[in-house]
C-alpha cells in the first residue's frame, strides 16, 4: 500500500524573516484507507559545525564547540490517532519563526564545508509496529531582513607588480616583469547584488594566458581551547582568455551563488567569511594571485 506525505508551503519560495508565521499543509494520499497513531510536525533549525582531517589533533580541545547549535526545536501534534480515508487529506499547520534559546537569533541558510545552517519541517504519520511509520522532511529558507545600504561605497584601488608581491629578493629576479592596476567598487557589498570593477593590464615581459576571480569562503569552527580555519573555493570565473591587449579595461563581474554565501557571520562559535582572489595565469605558467578581504551583507 502506497502512502504518499508531503509538506507543502504556503510561500512557493520557501523564503521567510525571523519573526514570521511559516504555514503550509501536510498533504497525504492513500489509494486505501489508513489506520494510524498520530500525525506529528517537528519544526527543527541548526547550526552543524565539522573539523576537517588536517585539524583532527586537536578535536578533544574543540568538543564543545563542535555541538550542533540548536536554533528552532518546536513540535506539534497535528492530529491523534485515528482513521484517514481513502484518497487526499490535507492537515493545516502554522508555526512561529522565533528563537528562543541562545544566541536567539536565526541565521540565514547556508550551506557550506564546515558549517552548515539548516531548517526543516519533518511529517510522520506514526503507526503501529507491523505497519511501518511514513515520514517526509522539507528544508526551507531563512534570510535575514535587508536594512538600508551604506551611504558611499568606499573604492578599493589596486596595483600588482613584482614590487608588490610578498616575495624575497631572490625569487624576484625570475618573475616578469609586468603591471596590473584596477578598481574594485566596493569590498562591502550585498549578496543579492553583483561583485563588479575593473582592472588593466599596462605591460607585461611574458604573455598571459588567463585571468580568472575566485570567490573563496573561509570558515572558522572554534573556542577559547582552539580553533580550525579553512578556505574553500566556492566559484572560479574566468574574466580574460588570452593575451589581453594592453590598457584595455576589463570588467570585473560576479554574481554570488545562492544558499553557499550568507552574509559574513562573526559568532563566538563559529565564523563565515568570504575573499575574492585575483588571479592571473602567465603564458609560462608562472601564478600570480592577490587577494581581498569582503564583507557580505544583505541590503535592500
Amino acid at each position: 500500500m502506497a502512502i504518499n506525505l508531503e509538506i507543502r508551503l504556503r510561500r512557493p519560495n520557501k523564503i521567510y524573516y525571523e519573526g514570521e508565521t511559516i504555514s503550509g499543509v501536510v498533504h497525504i494520499s492513500s489509494p486505501t484507507e489508513i489506520k494510524h497513531d498520530g500525525i506529528t510536525l517537528c519544526m527543527e533549525g541548526q547550526v552543524n559545525l565539522t573539523i576537517s582531517n588536517k585539524n583532527v589533533g586537536i578535536f578533544e580541545a574543540m568538543y564543545n564547540s563542535v555541538k550542533p547549535i540548536t536554533l528552532l526545536n518546536q513540535f506539534t501534534d497535528l492530529a491523534p490517532s485515528g482513521k484517514l480515508p481513502s484518497g487526499t487529506t490535507e492537515v493545516p499547520f502554522e508555526l512561529p519563526l522565533i528563537c528562543t534559546k541562545e544566541p536567539k537569533v536565526l541565521y540565514e541558510t547556508y550551506h557550506g564545508v564546515f558549517v552548515n545552517v539548516t531548517y526543516l519541517l519533518k511529517a510522520e504519520i506514526k503507526r503501529s509496529f507491523l505497519a511501518k511509520s511514513v515520514a517526509k522532511a522539507q528544508q526551507f529558507i531563512i534570510q535575514y531582513r535587508p536594512s538600508q545600504p551604506p551611504e558611499k561605497k568606499t573604492e578599493v584601488n589596486f596595483s600588482i607588480s613584482p614590487e608588490t608581491l610578498q616575495k624575497t629578493a631572490k625569487e624576484r629576479i625570475s618573475i616578469p616583469r609586468f603591471l596590473i592596476t584596477g578598481l574594485l567598487d566596493s569590498t562591502e557589498t550585498c549578496v543579492t547584488k553583483p561583485f563588479t570593477g575593473s582592472l588593466t593590464i599596462h605591460h607585461t615581459e611574458v604573455p598571459i594566458k588567463s585571468i580568472e576571480i575566485q570567490l573563496v569562503r573561509v570558515e572558522t569552527c572554534g573556542c577559547a581551547e582552539g580553533y580550525a580555519r579553512d578556505a574553500t573555493e566556492i566559484q572560479n570565473i574566468q574574466i580574460a582568455d588570452g593575451n589581453v591587449c594592453p590598457k584595455v579595461q576589463i570588467p570585473i563581474y560576479m554574481t554570488f551563488p545562492r544558499l553557499f554565501t550568507c552574509p559574513t557571520l562573526i559568532t563566538k562559535n563559529f565564523k563565515i567569511e568570504f575573499e575574492v582572489n585575483l588571479v592571473v595565469v602567465f603564458g609560462d605558467d608562472y601564478l600570480v594571485t592577490e587577494n581581498f578581504q569582503i564583507v557580505l551583507n544583505r541590503t535592500a
